[in-house]
């Protein structure tokens, strides 16, 4: 083989990740060799003292990988048969580098969804803390980017840990399908070797066992599965950076983000950039390209393992990467973020939030809702002329768009007997709030 193609067919330089998990199914396939009588118990033992000692190699950094072994599964072996002789390469025995590699995936993406699980976990319990902290602050609720109603910033911050607990529950459902063994298949068609696959499955803690041998070598479905509940987090979290973006700005001002999450400008010493949530939004369309990346990979392919899967990992080990480091930073960030109520207060007085209030008062009243919401479109017509707003209007004013105002509707005009009107299951009333908040905390541990 030409040099070229060495290079260009090599998956060792980033594959080598995977050496744990290559381990572990191969203790565990080598386990079941021997309680089935396919290798001996002394064989068994030199491949089990072989592993530790190349386990150990690869922590201290003595292992030499090798390009000419192609990847880590060949790395791996050719080292053992140095250290065990003939037990190292009775290793292979009924398995394919079709199903190990298949395996050793599935193991590894295991560990990362529960990595993954972890770090959402801890993004919600920093947001529950910010919610905390401002059950009673007024922010400015927006639809299409107008304001439309007051609403708590805590009950805004519960918004993202519903989100993130989405997230989480998809990572726990795709890890019952990424928690399948494939090891037993070989090549594409089984073995004539008596394997106890279950018996794998149960040591390597599998859900169970791939069913058909040409599916379970050449299915990626769950590595697709995998990067599109990633793209969903990564969504979701896009969709936060940009409100941060917005609310950090000098025509918002609504929150200050800790001095260690943001850069200054190289010409200009005024500024203070959100880089963090800048970044966060742009590696979202990263990992939305790597699923797509995923999703044209397979597309093609016949039945059953062709060489393109060996491009199902750099995408796939760097949306896990993205994923984890994006959820670490943004549970710190998430704890320097400072608010500042006066301005989002001041903010939600400019566009009439109380309107909604008004109108439901008049409905109280008797007048049917349409009626009602026709009404409430003059009246803050009415203080838009005046530029003032609709709790600054003079009752006997009031009195003119319907006579069943009276004094009691300043209470309802008010950005707090606002909020406090939304006391329903998921509203944004401080006591529904704070139901929620613990509702979180009691879920979360």
């Amino acid at each position: 083989m030409s040099e070229l193609v060495k290079r260009y067919t090599a998956s060792v330089s980033f594959d080598q990740r995977l050496w744990r998990a290559d381990i572990q199914g191969s203790l565990a396939h080598a386990e079941m060799l021997a309680a089935q009588g396919v290798i001996s118990r002394a064989d068994l033992s030199a491949i089990e003292q072989g592993l530790a000692r190349i386990a150990q190699e690869i922590e201290t950094g003595g292992f030499e990988w090798k390009l000419d072994l192609e990847d880590v599964h060949l790395n791996i072996e050719a080292r053992l048969t140095q250290l065990a002789g003939d037990a190292g390469k009775r290793l292979h025995t009924g398995r394919s580098r079709n199903d190990q590699v298949a395996t050793d995936v599935r193991l590894w993406l295991r560990g990362e969804i529960d990595l993954i699980r972890a770090l959402l976990a801890d993004l919600q319990k920093a947001l529950l803390a910010l919610a905390e902290k401002n059950v009673e602050t007024i922010l400015p609720g927006f639809t299409h980017l107008q304001v439309a109603q007051p609403v708590s910033f805590g009950h805004h911050m519960l918004a993202y840990v519903e989100m993130f607990s989405r997230d989480a529950d998809r990572m726990a459902d795709v890890r019952k399908r990424v928690n399948q063994l494939p090891l037993g298949a070989a090549a594409l068609a089984g073995t004539s070797y008596p394997l106890d696959r279950e018996r794998v499955a149960r040591t390597l803690g599998m859900e169970g066992v791939c069913q058909n041998s040409l599916d379970a070598v050449s299915d990626r479905d769950f590595a697709i599965e995998f990067s599109a509940a990633a793209s969903l987090v990564m969504v979701h979290v896009s969709r936060f950076s940009e409100e941060l973006i917005l609310w950090m700005s000098q025509n918002f001002g609504f929150i200050e983000i800790a001095d260690r999450f943001t850069t200054g400008s190289s010409i200009m010493p005024q500024k203070k950039n959100p880089d963090v949530p800048e970044l966060a939004r742009g590696k979202t369309g990263r990992v939305v390209g790597h699923l797509t990346g995923l999703i044209m990979l397979m597309k093609g392919q016949p039945l059953a393992y062709n060489k393109d899967n060996q491009e199902d990992k750099e995408p796939l080990f760097d949306t896990a990467d993205t994923v984890k480091d994006t959820l670490r930073i943004f549970a710190e960030m998430v704890g320097g973020i400072a608010t500042r109520p006066q301005v989002m207060e001041k903010a939600a007085l400019k566009g009439y939030a109380t309107a909604t209030d008004l109108a439901d008062y008049l409905v109280k009243k008797g007048l049917p809702f349409r009626d009602a919401h026709e009404t409430v479109a003059h009246a803050v017509k009415a203080a838009a002329s005046h530029a003032v707003d609709l709790s600054e209007l003079p009752l006997a004013v009031l009195k003119q768009f319907n006579p069943a105002i009276e004094k009691d509707v300043y209470d309802v005009l008010s950005l707090r007997g606002s909020l406090g009107a939304r006391n329903v299951l998921g509203g944004t009333a401080p006591a529904q709030v704070r139901a929620q908040i613990a509702r979180h905390r009691a879920r979360l541990g």
